[in-house]
């Protein structure tokens, strides 16, 4: 199969070491310097460090030779995929560079909601190029170190496309990557972007050293926080008890390998977000995320305390402490979702 991965970062790259075993993967990335240093080094030192490249694997900066890989012969769209590995800010722009080529197939790695319009990935995938366009998100578990490593994970194809989601099946699952389908985008896309707040939380928690029994009970009404919007959204709520869901939610939380996990540890230490961020090197989906989300929350009336907590703590000037103390003086209630 013919894949191109637009977006050559840590996860993108992560992708492509598997994937150019057995398939024809270019690797496209914007940077023409990293791109070509990483070519010739066979690494890509910028993003993904310590990890060979596959002699297979072809890695450019040029875009329209990355999407011709792909999109040169409507033909052969059965045998082609087309991945997108940006980030959520950067997928409009990426769609509408793709707008003058017949799109074979589209996957998506990014999980968040677009800052300013709120909206979900395909929603935003859907404005750019319509909705005839096959296409889907590829989400779940996966620290993109773990996968270039050669580590086991899985994930879940979304997608309303039957064909499509059969694709990505066959492209990826192989090489210790097992792969499940779904038709709930909505639900997928609301656990791959919620949970990078409740892990900001977590990390917050554990940088106060405020125990395990905190970190638990964070994880547990965080997954009820997720459940409620995404249902309310339209999403299943058996989606959330899925990879996508709590098993995404878990590895995000707990996982030193987490960004997001790292923003709350840093906020715990007293660091200046803009610090946090800089240290990082890498985005931060749940940062940008939490303000979409406490605001279409908001719009929705839907009750997301940790979230709110978080902004808080992010956007509004609220100590980690305070923030903490807000959650804990909340009033006693039934335990339900």
């Amino acid at each position: 199969m013919k894949i191109t991965i637009l977006g050559a970062g840590a996860w993108g790259t992560a992708l492509a070491i598997p994937l150019a075993r057995k398939h024809e993967v270019v690797l496209w990335g914007r940077n023409a310097q990293a791109m070509q240093e990483a070519s010739l080094q066979r690494e890509n030192q910028l993003y993904l460090p310590g990890f060979p490249l596959p002699a297979e694997l072809q890695v450019t900066s040029d875009f329209e030779a990355a999407v011709r890989h792909v999109c040169a012969d409507p033909a052969d769209s059965a045998d082609s995929l087309l991945i997108a590995a940006s980030s959520v800010s950067g997928l409009r722009d990426l769609a509408g560079h793709l707008k003058a080529h017949p799109i074979p197939n589209l996957v998506w790695l990014c999980k968040g909601l677009e800052e300013g319009s709120r909206l979900l990935p395909h929603q935003v995938v859907q404005q750019v190029l319509g909705a005839g366009v096959p296409a889907g998100v590829l989400s779940g578990p996966s620290f993109a170190q773990e996968v270039a490593r050669g580590l086991p994970c899985a994930l879940t194809i979304a997608g309303a496309d039957a064909a499509l989601c059969e694709r990505v099946v066959q492209a990826v699952h192989g090489n210790n990557i097992r792969i499940y389908s779904s038709d709930d985008l909505i639900g997928v896309e609301i656990g791959g972007a919620v949970k990078n707040i409740l892990a900001i939380a977590t990390g917050v928690a554990d940088g106060l050293q405020l125990g395990l029994n905190a970190r638990a009970a964070l994880i547990t009404r965080g997954l009820a926080e997720i459940t409620r919007l995404g249902v309310a959204l339209g999403g299943r709520p058996e989606t959330f008890m899925g990879l996508s869901g709590v098993g995404d939610l878990i590895l995000t939380c707990t996982g030193d390998l987490s960004r997001n996990r790292r923003v709350g540890l840093g906020l715990a230490q007293n660091k200046k977000l803009e610090d946090i961020v800089a240290e990082l090197g890498h985005v931060a989906e749940g940062v940008r995320c939490a303000k979409a989300v406490r605001e279409l929350a908001q719009e929705k009336g839907i009750d997301m305390p940790i979230t709110d907590a978080v902004a808080a703590a992010l956007f509004d000037g609220v100590s980690v402490k305070e923030m903490v103390s807000r959650l804990l003086s909340r009033d006693p209630r039934e335990e339900t979702i």
